[in-house]
């Protein structure tokens, strides 16, 4: 058993910031989140693959602030970019900057289905105007989706304070399932505007799921059967599948697509893109605005991600890293004789534990993400987790050694 971590500031700063802040910190950092008492609640710093809590424990972190970091914490040559930016010409106006027509020329580049692009600032945002967008442009209503899609009302899955009008045309279905996709457009087939749907499975505290042959193809060919807008929610696999997304990994285009996180290494931005007559919406049916969408700071940091995705050829080494990583991890999973499951190779590495009738899943659970933390492994027991390039391959076989360990101490609860 490895000895639990010093964590005193961190517990200090969140009994003040409960009498500041409803919950303390926001929704998805929250402590009940992670395994209460043993993970940190405040950072203080992070560098490449590593980051450091207010108490002085040093991580190696594979949660990547939830995906935004593809290359690493504090990368020079990003943040030097965007400081210039802001001293030489200033990033907030009245007015758009020309830097954006060069971020959309970049994504056209990449993205299959990039005719089009609206800048936005967060994933939410982009989901949120992609469901406008494909209501105004088809006339109709229901929505089929599947997937994690932000905290708009049309789409959270809390919902307090949410009148059920405002989501009871959302319909979900499951990942890999054709034939209950299918029966929900046969049932609304008159009035279904959009399937909006996360290219890679990854639902909440459940195994990371790839596409099964043929299952995007099928979705691609019931959208354009019943008549409504494909979407593809690629804020988590975009610029981390492929330069171009899980669409062009998968060889599916979609017809509207949200991109974010990765996009540019943790700058707040996202992005709807997609085929011009439906992006066309924007220009007088829909309305979309706010004062920071156009800020170029976050832009220009995009732009540089992207040039130092695509010089470095960072998601190919990323890959590779996760494919070794999954690799090892999957043989010390199988060899361990605990009813663990490793999924989301290469890209979104997960553990997970089977759930039984007696409840064993949940104190294995408890029991791995404790003995792993404390290890200074930085994994999140209820989301997937993430490679980036700046782990090392130093970090990548301790994480693997900390697993086999972490693992070996369960063997008494089983």
């Amino acid at each position: 058993m490895a000895e639990k971590l010093k964590l005193d500031k961190s517990m200090a700063l969140y009994a003040e910031a409960k009498t500041l802040v409803p919950g303390a910190v926001a929704g998805i950092r929250r402590p009940y989140n992670f395994v209460e008492g043993e993970y940190p609640i405040f950072f203080e710093e992070g560098k490449g693959g590593r980051i450091i809590d207010v108490d002085g424990n040093e991580y190696i972190d594979y949660l990547c602030a939830y995906g935004p970091v593809i290359i690493g914490y504090r990368e020079e040559e990003i943040d030097n970019a965007v400081i210039e930016q802001i001293r030489s010409k200033g990033f907030c106006f009245s007015l758009t900057q020309s830097v954006q027509n060069t971020l959309v020329r970049k994504l056209q580049e990449h993205i299959p289905s990039c005719e089009m692009a609206a800048i936005v600032k967060t994933g939410s945002d982009a989901t949120t105007i992609a469901i406008r967008v494909a209501r105004a442009y088809t006339g109709k209503l229901k929505i089929a989706r599947h997937g994690y899609h932000g905290w708009h009302d049309w789409c959270v899955e809390v919902k307090g304070g949410i009148p059920e009008k405002f989501h009871e045309d959302v319909i979900e279905f499951h990942y890999n399932d054709l034939d209950q996709l299918e029966d929900i457009l046969k049932a609304n087939a008159n009035d279904m505007a959009a399937i909006i749907i996360t290219p890679v499975g990854h639902p909440l505290a459940a195994e990371v799921e790839m596409p099964k042959p043929g299952y995007l193809e099928g979705v691609r060919k019931l959208a354009d059967q019943y008549g409504c807008v494909l979407i593809f929610d690629e804020i988590r696999s975009g610029f981390r599948c492929h330069m171009g997304g899980a669409q062009k990994l998968f060889g599916v285009t979609p017809d509207l697509s949200t991109f974010g996180k990765a996009m540019a290494n943790g700058y707040a931005i996202a992005a709807l893109v997609g085929k011009r007559d439906i992006m066309k919406m924007l220009e007088k049916e829909v309305f979309l605005s706010s004062t920071f969408f156009p800020n170029s700071d976050a832009q220009i940091a995009a732009l540089k991600t992207i040039e130092i995705l695509e010089r470095d050829k960072v998601l190919d080494v990323v890959a590779e890293k996760g494919r070794r990583f999954a690799a090892e991890v999957s043989k010390v999973v199988a060899d361990s004789g605990i009813p663990a499951v490793f999924s989301g190779e290469p890209w979104m590495p997960f553990i997970t534990f089977p759930r039984d009738d007696a409840g064993l899943y949940k104190k294995l659970r408890t029991e791995f993400y404790t003995q792993l933390i404390r290890r200074g492994v930085f994994l999140q027991p209820y989301h997937h987790g993430y490679i980036c390039y700046r782990h090392t391959d130093e970090d990548l076989a301790y994480t693997v050694g900390a697993i086999k360990d972490s693992l070996a101490d369960l063997s008494g609860l089983c």
